[in-house]
This record gives structure tokens, C-alpha cells and sequence, in this order.
């Protein structure tokens, strides 16, 4: 009876014993993460389709400030008031600040329009409210004639404008006497 008494207490012990970062996380507020697969999302602004947004995996965080993370690329595309597309963006990597309104896009960017004009860098900032693209990091635009190089970037989310700061390239400049006449 004894031995049983003392391999029933060692059972009782070993069976309390509790992990002291457990105990320690169970103060702590849990991130709740939404996982969707297959993404295809239409941001319209007075009843307007402006862009139309493809990911293969979305995951949205409920933190205080709210947070949506496209992991695994994502492509846009965005049309003017009538519905035609102006321009498209593609990444590797994508995150949205719901909050702010801005989207940080890394990782193989690539904006272009129809006109044939196309943005390469590695990291891009989109802002939905100014519906403006901006970067302080190396990029290349390629036009149908030229390529040009550049240390930031400043254009409209359709893609029909770009001001490249520190550009560097050859660079066509039209016939002096083309603009005489």
C-alpha cells in the first residue's frame, strides 16, 4: 500500500507541473489571423470600380491597427472612369494598412500602363487616398524607345505620369526643330 501511495503522489506531481511560458502567455491577447485562398477583391470609390485585386493567399491580422498581408504575390489591376484599364502592378510580397490606407509592396514590383511604359523596383508604397505610387529606392523604367534609371519615384496609380528624382539613362529628347515650327 505504501508503494502504491508514493507512485500515485509522483503521478499527482508530474501530472500539476505547468510550462512557465504558458502560464505566462495566458495574460497575453491573442492574434487572430483570417487566412483566404484564391483572392479576387474590387476597390470601387462613388460607385466607381477603381482597381481590381487577384492574390493566391490573403491573411488579415485583428490587431489594434489592422493589417492585411498577401504573402505569396499579388497582381492589380486599375481602370479609369470608364471602366477601361489604365494600368497593372504585380508583387511578390504585399501588405495593407487598413488604417492608413497604404499598401508597401516588395520584392520583383512591377507597375505598367497601356502605353507600354513600365516600372521595375524592389519596393513600392501605394497610397489609396492620393492614389499615388512613391519610392526612395532604385528604379528602372522601361519605354517602348528607351530605359531609364533612377534613386526615387513619384506617379499616379494610372500610371500615365512618373517623376523619377535622380534619374540617370539616355534619355530621347524630341528635334529642337520639331518644336521651332
Amino acid at each position: 500500500m505504501h508503494w502504491a501511495t508514493l507512485i500515485m503522489s509522483c503521478f499527482f506531481v508530474y501530472a500539476c507541473e505547468n510550462n512557465y511560458t504558458e502560464v505566462q502567455n495566458l495574460g497575453k491577447p491573442k492574434i487572430n489571423i483570417e487566412e483566404g485562398r484564391d483572392i479576387e477583391s474590387y476597390l470601387s470609390q462613388n460607385g466607381k470600380v477603381k482597381a481590381k485585386l487577384m492574390a493566391p493567399v490573403m491573411l488579415r491580422y485583428q490587431l489594434d491597427t489592422p493589417k492585411t498581408e498577401f504573402p505569396k504575390s499579388l497582381f492589380v489591376t486599375f481602370f479609369d472612369d470608364s471602366t477601361q484599364v489604365e494600368s497593372k502592378l504585380s508583387a511578390k510580397y504585399g501588405s495593407y494598412m487598413e488604417n492608413e490606407n497604404k499598401v508597401f509592396l516588395r520584392d520583383s514590383v512591377i507597375v505598367y500602363n497601356m502605353l507600354g511604359d513600365t516600372l521595375h523596383c524592389r519596393e513600392l508604397n501605394w497610397d489609396q487616398r492620393k492614389e499615388i505610387f512613391y519610392t526612395d529606392k532604385n528604379v528602372i523604367i522601361q519605354k517602348p524607345d528607351q530605359k531609364i534609371y533612377g534613386t526615387g519615384l513619384t506617379a499616379d496609380q494610372g500610371f500615365k505620369w512618373f517623376t523619377i528624382k535622380n534619374a540617370y539613362g539616355f534619355i530621347n529628347i524630341p528635334d529642337s526643330s520639331f518644336l521651332a515650327q
